[in-house]
C-alpha cells in the first residue's frame, strides 16, 4: 500500500479561468505557461506542465497537493466534479504554480530531490458554486477546491 510522503495546501489565484503547474526549472521547457492553453479541457498536459481550467473567472482556489511513494488511493468519483490523470516529468523535483494573470507565484511544490517521472491525478469540487458566483463583486476565496496527487511512475 502506498504511503503519503507529504502534503501541502496553497492558495492559488485563478485568472481568466486558468492556472498551471509547471516544472520549476523552466529553462528546460519548450512551451511555457500559458502558451497553447486549452480552455476546452479540465486538465491539459504539456511536457513539464499541467494546465488546469477553472469554472470561475477570477478567484482564489484552495489547492491541496499530496506526494505519494506509489499509486495514490483512488478518489471517490461522487466527491469530485472533475477528475483526470496525466503524466508529468520534472528535472528539478520542484513544481511552480502559475496564474494566467499574475504569472509565477512564490509557492513551490516539492516532489523529490532529483528528476523523476510522475503520474498525477487532479480532482476538483466547488466548480458549480464558483461559476454561480462569477458575477459577484465580492472576493471569492476557497469555493473551488483542488486535490493534486503525484506518485512516481518509476521506482
Amino acid at each position: 500500500m502506498a504511503q503519503l510522503l507529504h502534503q501541502q495546501q496553497l492558495d492559488v489565484f485563478v485568472g481568466y479561468h486558468a492556472f498551471g503547474l509547471q516544472e520549476s526549472d523552466d529553462a528546460v521547457l519548450e512551451l511555457l505557461f500559458p502558451d497553447e492553453f486549452d480552455f476546452g479541457s479540465f486538465l491539459s498536459p504539456h511536457p513539464g506542465r499541467l494546465d488546469i481550467t477553472s469554472a470561475g473567472h477570477t478567484h482564489t482556489a484552495l489547492l491541496t497537493v499530496e506526494v505519494w511513494d506509489g499509486p495514490a488511493p483512488a478518489q471517490e468519483a461522487a466527491a469530485w466534479e472533475e477528475q483526470e490523470e496525466a503524466d508529468f516529468e520534472s528535472v528539478s523535483g520542484q513544481v511552480a504554480v502559475w496564474s494566467m494573470s499574475l504569472g509565477r507565484s512564490e509557492d513551490l511544490i516539492t516532489l523529490s530531490d532529483t528528476a523523476g517521472s510522475w503520474r498525477v491525478r487532479v480532482c476538483s469540487t466547488g466548480r458549480a458554486a464558483v461559476e454561480a458566483l462569477g458575477e459577484s463583486e465580492e472576493s471569492i476565496k476557497g469555493v473551488e477546491r483542488y486535490l493534486v496527487q503525484f506518485w512516481p511512475t518509476r521506482p
